[in-house]
């Protein structure tokens, strides 16, 4: 089961318990996945598909729990192109349909004439609980969320430019939340990769479980990385003191060839000497091996002049 239908599961065993978010939640969802077909004398029949059967069951229970009608669920096969069974939500002219269509803002009146809306209807978001719940059916009917161990990545999939348009301005009304939008063939994508912004959005509609997913996710990549720079740094800062020694031996070994290590300074020979015998020792822990100790800048500054007097030859 992929972390998309993990949380689309999470999200269906909840019913909100406000009346105002059950409309909501209704609306956002009637208005991204329903489509309308005529029934007859002028009267509509609402269908919602779906691959997600707890999301059927949701919203059969949903939508009577608000408009006091039973929806009928309807099952055929998925076909070549989409496997697995497809779940119909039917709302039919004797179960309110054109009611639910006008109380949701989808089915609305212009001049006399009945019109379907392309975007979403301000009033039923006014409220941040009904914003957050207007998401969540939105997210149910055609939002994605990849596997936070692959990739971030979360989106909302939609037929109209200004439907599209309204879902980004909404997830906006909420701070530090943002999403983006692009054309992906026929359809519109609003979408968000930052791992906050995604962790956000599933809080925001209630996925608790998938944000805790998420965030040990995120945790388990952040220690990998953290261990991976460090292991970098690690590697980096031992290239540089082999480098460094390297020179360092050269310019004795060249003093030695010349009979002129032995003129060095008994300080500047006994540094020359401990180099000689632990090439591989970083310069704190050759401070550690002179008797008194040295600090690191100490004996770096000998080993410096140990150089210099070696370029004088």
């Amino acid at each position: 089961m992929s972390f998309s239908t993990e949380t689309k599961n999470e999200l269906a065993r909840d019913i909100p318990e406000k009346k105002c978010c059950q409309l909501a939640e209704i609306a956002g969802f009637l208005r991204v996945s329903g489509s309308l077909r005529l029934a007859g004398g002028g009267k509509f029949r609402i269908v919602c598909p779906t691959d997600n059967p707890a999301i059927a069951r949701h919203y059969k229970k949903l939508i009577k729990s608000y408009f006091k009608v039973d929806p009928g669920i309807g099952i055929e096969e998925g076909g070549a192109l989409r496997k697995g069974h497809i779940y119909y939500l039917i709302v039919d002219p004797d179960m309110k349909s054109e009611s639910i269509l006008r109380e949701t803002g989808i089915l609305l009146v212009k001049e006399g004439s009945n019109y379907i809306s392309d975007g979403i209807y301000q009033d039923i978001v006014k409220k941040k609980c009904d914003r957050k719940s207007y998401l969540r059916g939105a997210f149910m009917a055609c939002g994605s969320v990849s596997d936070p161990g692959k990739e971030y990545h979360l989106d909302f999939t939609v037929e109209h430019e200004q439907l599209a348009a309204d879902i980004r301005k909404l997830i906006g009304t909420f701070d530090d939340l943002e999403g983006k939008i692009t054309r992906r063939k026929e359809k519109y994508v609003v979408y968000m990769k930052k791992s906050e912004y995604i962790s956000d959005m599933l809080a925001l509609i209630g996925a608790d479980s998938a944000v805790l997913a998420l965030e040990n996710t995120r945790i388990q990549k952040e220690v990998v990385n953290r261990t991976v720079r460090l292991a970098n740094c690690d590697s980096a800062n031992t290239d540089r003191t082999v480098n460094a020694a390297g020179k360092q031996i050269e310019a004795i070994q060249k003093l030695n060839d010349a009979g002129m290590l032995d003129a060095l300074s008994g300080k500047l020979l006994e540094v020359a000497e401990l180099r000689l015998e632990h090439p591989d020792a970083s310069l704190s822990e050759l401070g550690e091996m002179m008797d008194p100790p040295l600090k690191k800048a100490g004996i770096n500054s000998r080993l410096q002049r140990i150089i210099e007097a070696a370029k004088n030859i």
